[in-house]
């Protein structure tokens, strides 16, 4: 894994980037357009509660010029399990001990590795080895899939996995330019990139018309990163 500075070695400059409309991945896709990458950008309908999300992550998809961008669907609702996947209730207004201290009901099962295992899938199409993750294990839900262990096993096993990984065509690289940044941290270096945040949505629990709650971990950790980065605040808030 590797920081936002490292300078672009590849032979093959195509790199595929899951980006979910949000405030982490539409600024890890800005890195990798910065280094210099062909951008390949991937998200997905999974049966998530609203759909603005995706519209966040076409939007940027374009304006960050990715070459092409596939939006994937399936459906985590036949799991249950999650706020974001069922109609169990959003926990809101949580303390910064309670968000760090407990897996929430917001976690996903195995979400981040059905997303991944999709990635290297077109990335071994792609000939590419590079995919961009925008997680974070600093100002984050406390979800496992988010971890540096976690990503760096998850490469292992990719490169076992793949025909271009045994043939030692490619080494897969998992690289996730945030995952020791702050949101202030994040937010700094987006808006060096020219990210537009306005359109990036992180909420948990939108309205219909795509306002964020305010009172979701997520939310919170927004605002709290743009109080910190002392940059306002583009986000449209029910309260």
């Amino acid at each position: 894994m590797q920081s936002h500075t490292a300078k672009n070695s590849h032979n093959n400059n195509r790199a595929v980037v899951l980006l979910s409309g949000g405030l982490d991945s539409t600024t890890t896709l800005a890195i990798a357009r910065s280094e210099g990458f062909e951008l390949y950008a991937m998200s997905f309908q999974y049966g998530q509660r609203n759909n603005v999300e995706l519209d966040c992550a076409k939007y940027n998809a374009q304006e960050l010029g990715a070459k092409q961008h596939i939006i994937i669907d399936i459906d985590l609702r036949i799991f249950g399990a999650s706020a974001l996947t069922t109609d169990i209730e959003v926990p809101k207004n949580r303390s910064d001990s309670e968000i760090s201290d407990e897996i929430p009901i917001t976690y996903v099962p195995a979400r981040n590795t059905i997303f991944l295992s999709y990635a290297v899938a077109w990335a071994e199409v792609l000939s590419s080895d590079t995919i961009f993750i925008g997680v974070n294990a600093i100002d984050y839900s406390g979800y496992p899939d988010c971890r540096p262990e976690y990503i760096q096993a998850y490469q292992t096993m990719a490169n076992l996995a793949t025909q271009t990984g045994v043939e030692g065509k490619t080494e897969l690289k998992i690289r996730t330019p945030l995952i020791y940044k702050t949101k202030a941290d994040i937010i700094k270096i987006g808006t060096v990139l020219g990210v537009d945040y306005t359109h990036t949505l992180s909420c948990y629990d939108p309205d219909p018309d795509g306002r964020a709650c305010g009172k979701c971990d997520s939310c919170k950790l927004r605002k709290k990163g743009f109080a910190e980065a002392g940059i306002p605040d583009p986000t449209r808030y029910i309260c």
